[in-house]
């Protein structure tokens, strides 16, 4: 019996120092997508597959939430680069009909994102990134109440592996957040 127990415990022990896993609080797949980016090309599910990504949902007429998550996104990026961390980074409008692609370029500009890496999508209507943002990642897209401009929307950032699942999602308005998404590109990237 003390055997076995030891054995147990080595077991234990040598599976739990083989590598850190990645804390999952989401499961679910991103539903197949080809929409514009802010350079008027198309981005799909289909070339992210095989990376990493992290998705959010932002629009340029925003005069909440969007501020802190762009800005967070931008740090994210910044981060990314310093720890020589390579994923996507991808926010989707959810006021496709008000965010171009030039508008959305000009966005980007203002927050001195890397588009090397990090791609602004439009191209669709809003009933479509309504159903993909609920479907897909679980995430609520309102249209704004008559006579606002304010689209109403999830404020997550979300963790999707190369497999096109979704894994994770973290707070996207707070900054220590950015954070916890560079520990577990570590580990994934790893």
């Amino acid at each position: 019996m003390k055997r076995l127990l030891i054995l147990i415990f080595i077991t234990t022990f040598t599976l739990a120092a083989c590598g850190e896993s990645i804390e999952e609080n989401m499961s679910g797949e991103v539903q197949n997508f080809e929409f514009t980016t802010q350079d008027n090309e198309t981005l799909s599910l289909n070339d992210l597959k095989g990376e990493w990504w992290i998705a959010d949902f932002i629009f340029t007429n925003c005069t909440t939430v969007c501020l802190p998550m762009t800005s967070n996104m931008a740090d994210l990026q910044n981060k990314m680069k310093e720890e020589d961390l390579d994923a996507h980074l991808v926010s989707f409008s959810v006021d496709p009909e008000y965010d171009s692609p030039e508008v959305l370029k000009e966005y980007a500009e203002t927050y001195q994102a890397d588009l090397s890496n990090w791609s602004f999508l439009t191209g669709y209507d809003f009933d479509t990134i309504k159903e993909f943002s609920t479907e897909s990642f679980k995430s609520v897209v309102e249209a704004p109440p008559e006579g606002d401009d304010q689209v109403m929307h999830g404020t997550s950032f979300f963790l999707v592996n190369p497999e096109g699942e979704i894994i994770k999602r973290y707070s996207g308005t707070e900054a220590e957040e950015m954070d916890k998404i560079i520990q577990d590109l570590k580990i994934a990237l790893n």
